[in-house]
């Protein structure tokens, strides 16, 4: 459950908003979504529904205090349909199966099963007694063969059918129809023609019992779409699979350090700030930050990150991520929904329950599409039968071929089945994506505008040039300049302290340390005084720096800082300092070249330095000197030319910037508002995943593309067909079920992209 606060009425009185994901049952198909939605959208207080018929969810948007539960429930189930409210069960974290999703799947299996072993000899006695010259090896009379059919067909409609002629019936109640409608009327007006012309030949202005009968078409559509929705639940599992895999992520254990004792617990009874420890090769159990030891953690399933990422005292562990060859004690800061494997669950689960705006014209459609079906089968009967003057048998076959071959189930699958898979995919590579519209959006982009600090590059200094002078070597000035450093907390100080403990130098005590502020510290090492500051500190102590004034401008000019390091009195070096870019900025906007996008560089910073950055990382163009309200104005601009627009930044500054973009891309590595505020986030905080982002999307809507088209060429082509009398019923069942199952498994061929 999500919580929100937005301004409502001329009051402008706050009110909470809450959304929830609920299991809806009873859905068949797209006219089902929409009847749901429908009644959900009625209700006051409600703001928003979307209802996804892959998931057999609804995602409700309401005000908790004008909308109790058991109200959104009420008026599911006066659609003739089951809305299930949240207990412990079904919101935990904790489970790693599915159980619902497998009982459908038991069901269907068992009841297939059944049909089919009562539909085989069913199918054989039709052929043999359809066939004059082999009627003979039937040792029966036809009346007693067509009482056998009678017998095997019935319990093939009554467990393999009773979900279809339940459905009827409910929606039937209701004033309404769905695709159990066509399949109860298709195979129930088979079933009954055949054992009245059976039974009570008379009431059909016979003489005598009906030589032939249709329960053997009856018995078969019922198996046929019986073996569809068993394939289409299976793959649903599979389109399924990402939630399915970040669930297991997490473990059921977790030992924690309680009365000066290791003690394993569930890790449901962790709480915050307790002592956790780690062992190599087990999962984290919540999030935390490191306290004491070393290690490398494979992330690789949250944040897609392929190589194992090194850990120390200080760095955070993230829950559900494996310890590879280190012990670590963390304190523990996020358990339970808190942590980061809980907001990547639910993020995936809300854009697998969202719906795309492509899927806005099979909506239409679906509204119609029942009804419009049930006429077109009605006016084939009656041209048929009176126009035609074809025999009743005739007609009702025809009027079957209709109702069966129509499949508004293909149309209701062919979007969510595919942003399920989708979304589900990126996830696996650390890209998350908050629902179907964004998803939808990315491959539309053109231009790309990236923040520089923290996204282009590391967000922090680093030492970049180490010039030693004066008979010292680059290790000699980077160990006396690291040692007086670390009694400094300034961000270059950091910097040299970071580059010098990279290199394995020890650093050396410090004497008589003394900090000038704004400019630089000086202290004495192993009886050495060192200074190290910028070049109003040199004049302080009046240090000669004079006669390296070119290569001092020349470093300037590159948008560096410089640390001057004085030892007993004499200059013995030039540190320069700057943000470096990070390794895959340079290769992630080549990649967004070459797929034709223009990427735009804003920055806080001076031409400088901003000038610098966008040579190194290859930028088309950069803006410097920007402030976050002008970031805003710089996206509005660019929209303005009529382009697509996405922003990608990490900080509280980029926040207004990522909502003004058609899409906002953050980096899991920067703020929570900044994730909150994006449409995309990049678990990992490379670059380099961006260009995959851009594929994905670019694929997945290419996917439902494909789907909603064959959907509908199927069912243009099929219900005319059909209503000609060129389809038997039993061919149209077969149809009719591959349509459901081939735009599922269509969209399950994402499962293998690889970008």
């Amino acid at each position: 459950m999500q919580k929100g606060m937005r301004k409502n009425g001329p009051d402008m009185t706050a009110t909470t908003v809450e959304t929830l994901t609920l299991p809806v049952e009873g859905m068949s198909c797209a006219s089902c979504v929409l009847r749901v939605e429908k009644a959900l959208k009625k209700v006051d207080g409600v703001t928003a529904a979307t209802v996804n018929l892959a998931t057999e969810k609804a995602t409700v948007q309401f005000d908790p205090s004008r909308v109790p539960l058991a109200r959104l429930q009420e008026v599911v189930a006066d659609s003739g349909y089951t809305l299930h409210l949240p207990d412990a069960k079904s919101i935990s974290l904790a489970t790693d199966a599915m159980p619902e999703d497998q009982r459908k799947v038991r069901t269907l299996r068992n009841e297939l099963i059944l049909s089919a072993l009562l539909t085989l000899p069913v199918m054989v006695l039709s052929m043999l007694s359809m066939t004059p010259s082999l009627e003979q090896w039937i040792p029966f009379s036809r009346e007693t063969t067509n009482t056998i059919l009678f017998l095997l067909t019935t319990p093939v409609l009554i467990v393999g059918g009773r979900r279809f002629f339940r459905g009827f019936w409910t929606t039937a109640r209701h004033g309404t129809a769905d695709m159990n409608t066509l399949v109860a009327v298709g195979t129930g007006s088979a079933y009954v023609y055949s054992t009245i012309a059976l039974f009570f030949p008379n009431l059909l202005g016979m003489h005598a019992p009906m030589s032939h009968v249709y329960f053997d078409t009856a018995a078969t559509i019922i198996t046929l779409i019986l073996f569809g929705r068993m394939l289409e639940a299976r793959a649903k599992q599979g389109a399924s699979d990402a939630i399915r895999k970040l669930l297991k992520l997490r473990p059921t254990s977790a030992r924690v350090r309680r009365g000066g004792a290791e003690v394993d617990i569930p890790v449901a009874e962790v709480v915050h700030d307790e002592v956790v420890i780690v062992r190599p090769g087990e999962r984290i159990p919540v999030d935390g930050v490191v306290l004491s030891g070393f290690s490398t953690v494979d992330e690789a399933m949250v944040t897609g990150e392929s190589l194992p990422v090194e850990k120390k005292p200080d760095d955070r562990m993230i829950g559900g991520t494996i310890n590879k060859n280190g012990s670590v004690e963390f304190r523990a800061t996020a358990i339970g929904e808190e942590t980061v494997l809980a907001h990547v669950v639910r993020l995936v689960e809300q854009a697998q329950g969202s719906k795309a705006h492509i899927q806005t014209l099979a909506d239409g459609i679906a509204s119609v599409f029942v009804p419009a079906v049930i006429t077109i089968a009605i006016v084939t009967f009656v041209l048929w039968y009176v126009v035609g003057s074809a025999t009743f048998a005739h007609a009702l076959t025809n009027f079957i071929a209709v109702m069966i071959i129509a499949c508004p189930c293909a149309l209701g699958l062919a979007t969510p089945t595919a942003v399920m898979v989708g979304t589900g995919v990126g996830a696996l590579h650390g890209i998350l994506i908050k629902n179907a519209d964004s998803l939808e959006h990315v491959q539309k982009v053109r231009t790309i505008i990236l923040d520089k600090t923290g996204t282009i590059t590391e967000g922090r200094p680093s030492v970049m040039d180490i010039l030693a002078m004066n008979g010292h070597t680059e290790d000699e000035l980077l160990g006396v300049s690291a040692a007086v450093e670390s009694r400094s907390e300034h961000p270059l100080a950091a910097a040299v302290v970071e580059c010098a403990t990279a290199k394995g130098l020890q650093l050396q005590a410090v004497e008589s340390f003394r900090s000038t502020s704004g400019a630089g510290v000086a202290g004495v090492v192993r009886g050495k005084t060192v200074v190290a500051g910028n070049e109003s500190l040199m004049r302080e102590y009046k240090v000669r720096i004079e006669d390296q004034r070119e290569v001092a401008e020349k470093l300037s000019l590159e948008g560096k800082t410089l640390v001057y390091v004085v030892i007993d009195g004499r200059l013995a070096g030039i540190l320069a300092i700057a943000d470096r870019i990070k390794p895959g900025s340079r290769v992630a906007i080549s990649e967004l070249r070459t797929l034709g996008i223009e990427v735009i560089m804003l920055t806080g910073d001076n031409k400088l330095v901003a000038s610098r950055i966008a040579e190194e990382a290859g930028v088309d163009r950069f803006v410097a000197e920007v402030l976050p309200d002008q970031k805003v104005a710089h996206v509005r601009a660019i929209q303005g030319e009529g382009k697509t627009v996405a922003m990608v930044g990490d900080g509280i500054n980029d926040a207004p910037a990522l909502a003004q973009a058609n899409v906002g891309i953050a980096l899991g590595t920067g703020t929570d508002i900044a994730m909150e505020t994006a449409d995309i986030t990049l678990m990992n905080g490379d670059l380099r995943i961006l260009p995959l982002a851009i594929r994905l999307s670019s694929r997945t809507i290419r996917t439902i593309r494909q789907n909603l088209f064959w959907a509908f060429i199927y069912n243009l082509i099929g219900i005319p067909m059909a209503a000609f009398g060129q389809l038997n019923p039993m061919i149209a069942a077969g149809a009719m079920a591959f349509s459901s199952v081939s735009v599922v498994a269509n969209s399950l061929r994402l499962k293998r992209f690889r970008g």
